[in-house]
């Protein structure tokens, strides 16, 4: 017969554990309708979305151009730039071969066409030096106008007199100007126009952007750059030499796309490695320009096609039929864990509801938030996740009644078994978690969307193993249902697997 050990103390205060559970329940049911996430983010496969075709822009001679290395970094970049914006789901592929191929951007939901735009641009940045500046209108040749600045031809003068930036046309910008070349260029709102000297600074020499509000003046918003160190020289050596000209040639214009964002008029070299590009943005543009920016130049110009919208590539039928297995799948682990472990069952049931609770919310959330996006592949994320927490209801429940079966009260059982199951618990758990972050981070497309719910609601597994089921247990452990080992309780001597001992009578005996 085994001596029951010393009882282990029972550990916090199960309670006030819960209370705070439910405290947390409350601020996030407040969050989802104080943000107005009252629905879930469909994906491209169950909801549909946009989708458009980057076609490589050529000019005379530039045949050899469109390279599978080219078109492939490009492919890179667009898909960085996709991701930084959240968990979108979006897909990017190129398609095609040679000089046919072609870029292919699908983005679920409604924003898709913000996104679309916000990928499509070539991002290429300029910092020139303004040689002429006037109205965005047309003028008729005059003397004056036929009289080019210093270094600029005959040619190039009579473009910058026609050009009319009023037209729309004219502000689509070029996104393939050559950084040697002296070119004409409008401003983005079509109010000034620009005769342009070749660029001293790239794009490629900035090494962070970010944007930013100034509140000194009222809210406005503006993106940030910091060059490298090629790029803090150049713009060092381009400030130095224009500070002391004549207006506006003492102006440094900031290119992207061959539309002039601004051009501010240089009062001091400036050597200290950064810059700031202001132009009556929005939160949005600014945000939008320093995603572009952060994630450098594409290698090619692209024409955009037609943006179309896309419908769901999966089916209603075929979505109820994973939302069924999904289903089917939890009514099993909920009638296993009801029958095998009867009452004990109903903490099971308890802590699934209590992290689906969870995960609901969250999934509202995160779309606000992060744009995330809950696909077919997302779904199979939380239906394999089902198991993974069940996993770690079983263990728990197991050593529970190992300590039973040593002889312990049950009070004492669910305390000195979680001590032993919770580092079963938290490394089988961990094993999921780094798994699921190593999809995120190595793959693409709808393996990104199976590998964070898996990841999301494995942490949920172990938020609701140490604030519900260990708490809720140490709460039954207290009632006499439980305590006394009733037949349905799942805690019974022989649900535990106690043998009762029988005492050794013997059948015959032998007087001496």
């Amino acid at each position: 017969m085994s001596t029951p050990t010393k009882p282990i103390k029972s550990s916090g205060r199960p309670v006030r554990t819960l209370a705070i559970l439910a405290g947390a329940f409350v601020i996030l049911i407040a969050a989802v309708f104080i943000q107005g996430a009252t629905a879930v983010r469909l994906g491209l496969d169950l909801r549909g979305g946009t989708s458009v075709t980057l076609q490589p822009r050529l000019g005379s001679g530039e045949t050899g151009k469109v390279t599978s290395e080219a078109i492939d970094q490009a492919v890179s970049i667009i898909r960085q730039r996709v991701n930084s914006l959240g968990v979108a789901e979006s897909e990017v592929a190129s398609q095609g071969s040679g000089t046919n191929r072609q870029i292919v951007i699908s983005v679920p939901g409604d924003s898709g066409r913000r996104v679309v735009e916000l990928v499509g641009q070539t991002a290429e940045l300029r910092f020139r030096q303004v040689l002429a500046e006037s109205a965005g209108t047309p003028v008729v040749a005059t003397t004056a106008a036929a009289t080019p600045p210093a270094g600029v031809s005959v040619d190039i003068n009579n473009k910058y007199a026609a050009l009319d930036c009023t037209l729309a046309a004219n502000r689509q910008g070029t996104g393939s100007d050559n950084a040697a070349d002296i070119i004409v260029a409008c401003s983005r709102d079509g109010a000034s126009k620009y005769i342009l000297a070749g660029a001293e600074v790239l794009g490629r020499q900035v090494s962070k952007a970010t944007a930013a509000v100034d509140t000194t003046t009222g809210g406005n918003w503006f993106v940030s750059l910091t060059f490298n160190g090629e790029g803090t020289k150049a713009f060092g050596d381009q400030t130095a030499r224009v500070v002391s000209l004549t207006a506006p040639q003492n102006q440094v214009a900031i290119v992207l796309d061959g539309l002039v964002v601004s051009a501010p008029r240089i009062n001091e070299a400036i050597r200290g490695g950064s810059a700031q590009i202001t132009g009556n943005f929005t939160q949005v543009e600014s945000q939008d320009l320093a995603n572009v920016l952060k994630y450098g130049s594409l290698p090619l110009a692209f024409d955009r096609g037609e943006v179309q919208q896309i419908s769901p590539t999966l089916g209603a039928d075929q979505l109820n039929a994973g939302l069924l297995a999904g289903a089917l799948g939890l009514i099993l682990v909920l009638l296993y864990s009801l029958l095998y472990y009867r009452g004990l069952g109903m903490v099971t049931v308890g802590s699934l509801a209590v992290a689906g609770g969870l995960m609901y919310l969250l999934i509202l959330l995160l779309g606000k938030w992060i744009g995330f996006t809950l696909t077919l592949a997302g779904i199979a994320g939380v239906i394999v996740s089902i198991g993974i927490t069940a996993d770690s209801f079983i263990v728990y429940f197991e050593r529970i009644r190992d300590e039973i079966r040593e002889g312990r009260s049950l009070r004492s059982a669910v305390e000195s078994g979680w001590v032993r199951a919770r580092r079963t618990i938290i490394v089988a758990d961990s094993v999921s978690i780094i798994a699921a972050a190593l999809l995120y981070f190595l793959a693409v497309g709808g393996v990104r969307g199976f590998a964070f719910t898996l990841g999301l609601t494995t942490l949920i597994d172990l938020l609701v193993i140490f604030t519900f089921t260990k708490p809720a247990l140490t709460v039954l452990a207290k009632l006499p249902f439980f305590a006394n080992g009733h037949p349905l309780s799942g805690l019974s001597a022989k649900s535990s697997g106690i043998e009762r001992a029988i005492p050794n009578v013997p059948t015959n005996s032998v007087e001496a």
